[in-house]
């Protein structure tokens, strides 16, 4: 590592993108980015700053640009301040038909937010619209910090939101 990330990235952060990059071929480190990228988002409390972002570019052996490409065109990356919790909602065909516009609008309306924002308590974000989440069987269905809740009815929201601390 060259530079001063290591001020940036912290041990915990370095460990886990060598972990990734001593998966691929040592002339292939930028096939690690986006498990640097998660990484160094969780490091920085769930978002990346343009100095994170720099940083594992730098650490990488990457142009810059392309590590923002990355950042900006996967949903799993915020590169602005979000909730502890994040809320995706898949908004596509099997999940729209079975009403996943009313309750995104039910969720609105219950968080007091709208997609793209975060509550004032900074306990949850709920991201702006998911093209598909890959459980189309399971639809309406939305995902919690990673984890998949299908078949979703009101009450089951209401349930979801009250266990997230």
């Amino acid at each position: 590592m060259s530079g001063n990330n290591g001020q940036i990235l912290d041990a915990h952060t370095v460990a886990e993108i060598e972990h990734w990059l001593g998966k691929y071929p040592p002339e292939q480190r930028q096939s690690a980015v986006l498990a640097a990228l998660r990484a160094a988002q969780h490091q920085n409390h769930g978002y990346l700053t343009v100095e994170v972002m720099d940083a594992v570019a730098e650490y990488l052996g990457m142009p810059r640009i392309a590590v923002y490409e990355v950042a900006t065109f996967y949903s799993m990356f915020e590169t602005k301040p979000a909730g502890r919790h994040s809320i995706s909602v898949c908004t596509n065909i099997s999940c729209m038909l079975n009403g996943a516009d009313d309750l995104v609008a039910y969720i609105e309306g219950k968080l007091g937010i709208k997609t793209g924002e975060s509550t004032s308590d900074g306990r949850i974000h709920l991201k702006r619209e998911e093209e598909c989440l890959a459980a189309c069987c399971g639809g309406p269905m939305l995902m919690v910090d990673h984890v998949y809740h299908e078949n979703l009815t009101k009450a089951k929201i209401d349930r979801i939101l009250e266990q997230l601390d």
